[in-house]
């Protein structure tokens, strides 16, 4: 292996297609991305920078620095996420598995009954849509931090227990499931 140049990639290396009806301006570290679902903000690092061309936005660092290396992909993750989430939009589906157990959706508000003496209402913050079916709720929205919160938090109002499984769960996860007591016989 002696000679031998290994290139690895890098998150933080690769370029970001801007699609048509997307807009990127940045004016003194601080990028705005508009599109049709909406406009995002970010303050950039000082030691980050951003190209536009062809299309497309690069990335690049200052320095070679260990704390400039770890922001160069975050930072580029977080601009590819504002991109996504202003031309197609985020969501998180969960699921409610219980006998009584379900979701309505009122204006900015979520109704939940899961079990307990009283009702949950949770009041939704800006930019985000709910649609609750009963048993299924979609949170919809542009951030993906934001949509990931609010489906945590509303996950954590009854998380899925491990001997019947009742709770509230994301779509398609798996709960492992416990045996529970048993009888010893004599």
């Amino acid at each position: 292996m002696r000679g031998l140049l290994i290139i690895m990639s890098r998150i933080g290396n690769e370029p970001i297609k801007l699609p048509e009806n997307v807009k990127y301006t940045e004016v003194d570290n601080h990028v705005t991305v508009t599109g049709p679902k909406g406009l995002m903000e970010l303050e950039l690092n000082k030691n980050i920078r951003v190209k536009h061309e062809d299309k497309a936005l690069i990335v690049s660092r200052k320095t070679d620095g260990k704390v400039d290396k770890s922001l160069h992909g975050t930072f580029r993750q977080l601009i590819n996420n504002m991109v996504l989430g202003v031309s197609e939009g985020f969501s998180k589906e969960l699921e409610i598995i219980g006998v009584g157990y379900q979701a309505k959706a009122q204006g900015k508000r979520l109704h939940l009954q899961l079990g307990f003496s009283h009702d949950i209402y949770f009041d939704l913050p800006d930019g985000i849509q709910v649609d609750a079916n009963r048993t299924v709720i979609k949170i919809s929205g542009i951030d993906k931090q934001l949509v990931g919160a609010v489906a945590a938090k509303v996950r954590s109002f009854r998380p899925p227990e491990p001997y019947k499984g009742k709770g509230v769960r994301y779509k398609g996860e798996h709960v492992r499931s416990k045996q529970g007591k048993t009888v010893g016989a004599k």
